[in-house]
């Protein structure tokens, strides 16, 4: 029988939220993995043309975790896409015969929460389903490092140059609009930080807060399903807590700010080779996120690769599969007006 919240007599969802390689996928899977039972159902959202986080989750076969029971929705941003997207999804999900016991929801690092928090009051779903949690992934050593986020003198410096500098980037409007939204912030990839890096991060994120919200750290985003689920935050009922800067500002979401392409990669001698060529390519074009997936000599295993400015991991997952050839492809996500033609010939 479908696990119902004990006050509303709905199923729960956990929204997780977080900047580009917080570590998202790596939460979901710890959780998948370590459900007890729970049938959970999982969407995901993607900004790219290559679905990455859906296929390194069904590559886990994780028991429990069907792959009927995770839903893509790639190619657009959850919070703009609601009505086309989200909606019909949730319908599908909860109008099954054996219905989830929770949806985990995991945005697009450019999705802003709360437009997706505002769909669970929309009349086709709102008495079948609430917001159990908002959760946002950050990357610790990122943050701290101040990636996310503009220096304050140095705003100031460009502001007394320049009064049409009156404003923040994009990057730390998203990162400000997440973690505002959330019930849990999770300070991730503890383990790449010092101390000091430590305090640096979660002074930042606490000087953003405009609301109550509970931290913690972790790492590779291992957190006990018990912290992760059943916060029963309703986080529907209290959108008014959730400060938003668009709503603020009076301005329409979207990325125009952003843009990703793809690239083909040829079957690979060496990972190392290409790791090679990828940092100086991050470091030249200031690019955010690269990740895909790759073929090597005579490797019958898929190697997954990832990487959040010029800090690059790679792991193998699983077999190759015959239809997928011996050709890989990774999503290169950036600031707009990346050199894609300059980009991929770095690459080739």
């Amino acid at each position: 029988m479908t696990v119902i919240t004990a006050n509303t007599g709905k199923i729960p969802a956990t929204i997780v939220t977080g900047f580009l390689g917080a570590g998202k996928t790596s939460l979901i899977q710890h959780l998948l993995k370590n459900a007890g039972g729970k049938r959970l159902a999982l969407i995901i959202n993607e900004f790219g043309e290559l679905g990455v986080d859906g296929e390194i989750v069904k590559g886990c076969k994780i028991e429990g975790c069907p792959d009927e029971n995770i839903v893509e929705l790639a190619n657009g941003c959850i919070c703009c896409t609601v009505a086309d997207d989200f909606l019909p999804t949730m319908k599908a999900l909860l109008d099954r015969a054996s219905p989830p016991d929770h949806i985990v929801i995991e945005t697009s690092g450019l999705a802003l929460p709360k437009p997706l928090v505002k769909a669970f009051n929309w009349p086709e779903i709102r008495t079948r389903v609430t917001v159990d949690g908002v959760v946002a992934v950050v990357d610790g050593p990122a943050v701290a490092a101040g990636r996310f986020a503009d220096d304050p003198e140095a705003v100031d410096a460009q502001r007394k140059s320049d009064d049409g500098l009156d404003h923040e980037s994009p990057l730390a409007e998203l990162f400000e609009d997440q973690i505002n939204c959330a019930d849990l912030i999770i300070v991730n990839k503890a383990d790449q930080m010092t101390g000091g890096q430590h305090e640096a991060a979660q002074a930042h994120i606490i000087k953003e807060l405009q609301r109550p919200a509970k931290m913690i750290t972790a790492r590779f985003g291992e957190v006990d399903p018990r912290v992760l689920l059943g916060l029963d935050a309703a986080a529907e009922d209290d959108l008014h807590a959730r400060p938003s800067h668009h709503e603020l500002e009076g301005e329409d979401h979207d990325h125009d700010d952003f843009e990703s392409f793809q690239v083909e990669i040829g079957e690979l001698g060496n990972p190392q080779d290409l790791i090679a060529k990828l940092i100086p390519a991050i470091e030249a074009h200031d690019i955010l996120r690269v990740k895909g997936f790759l073929a090597v000599k005579d490797k019958d295993m898929r190697l997954v690769l990832q990487g959040v400015g010029n800090r690059l991991q790679h792991y193998y997952d699983r077999p190759l599969e015959a239809h997928e050839g011996r050709k890989g492809r990774i999503v290169v996500i950036g600031l707009k007006g990346l050199d894609r033609a300059a980009i991929a010939a770095a690459l080739a």
